[in-house]
């Protein structure tokens, strides 16, 4: 999809990065998280990751006592995600579920992050990347989810939650623990993402900087 194509929407970015991609400086997620600059804008998200999906992963129903008596709202959970490493996560609170559900997908792009994925398990021997190349453990709340990477084949070894993260992030074979009070889905949605976040964050180890500075410079 070009620039061209929002700007017929209405899309006038209004930051530095949105000006960017829509000029063409920046053509793909991985530029754009690489370069420093904060997503502020979905529709910069829109335009660079055009196959993004989007899951509602829990809707719920909370309430407030104001000085006007008691409002309610929803309370939204959703993941969005191109199967292919990129991943984000929010909840969106709104009087209306659809207006919180889009709520919640309009912050989920700008949480947006890209997994590193590979085949990190000892048993497997492929060079396509359908797991994560480490273990990683993420928290939120009582729960505790850890992801470890699986031979090709295996499949999810997941709850449903759990799996319908992984899935849009693009992970096929994992094996995945947890902890806690599992039952709160807006928690484990958030440890699962979290995981997927500390991995992305991870460094690689001193033997494997050294060696790709050496490739580099012969």
């Amino acid at each position: 999809m070009s620039a061209n194509d929002y700007n017929d929407d209405g899309w006038q970015p209004v930051t530095r990065l949105g000006r960017m991609v829509q000029e063409g400086e920046i053509d793909t997620m991985d530029a754009a998280l690489n370069s420093g600059l904060p997503l502020k804008e979905p529709e910069l998200v829109d335009q660079l990751l055009p196959g993004l999906e989007d899951e509602v992963l829990d809707i719920n129903m909370v309430q407030r006592m104001t000085d006007s008596g008691r409002r309610v709202k929803f309370r939204c959970v959703v993941a969005v995600g191109d199967r292919d490493g990129f991943i984000g996560y929010a909840e969106g609170r709104d009087d209306q579920v659809g207006s919180a559900i889009q709520k919640a997908i309009g912050i989920a792009k700008l949480n947006m992050i890209k997994v590193p994925r590979g085949s990190g398990s000892w048993e497997d021997r492929s060079d396509r990347p359908h797991s994560l190349t480490r273990r990683t453990t993420g928290k939120a709340g009582s729960v505790e989810v850890e992801v470890i990477p699986a031979p090709e084949g295996l499949g999810l070894a997941a709850s449903d939650t759990v799996r319908a993260v992984l899935e849009l992030a693009g992970i096929e074979n994992a094996w995945t623990k947890s902890h806690g009070n599992t039952r709160t889905t807006v928690n484990l949605a958030k440890a699962t993402f979290n995981a997927l976040e500390n991995a992305s964050q991870s460094r690689q180890p001193r033997r494997n900087r050294e060696s790709e500075r050496e490739v580099a410079d012969q």
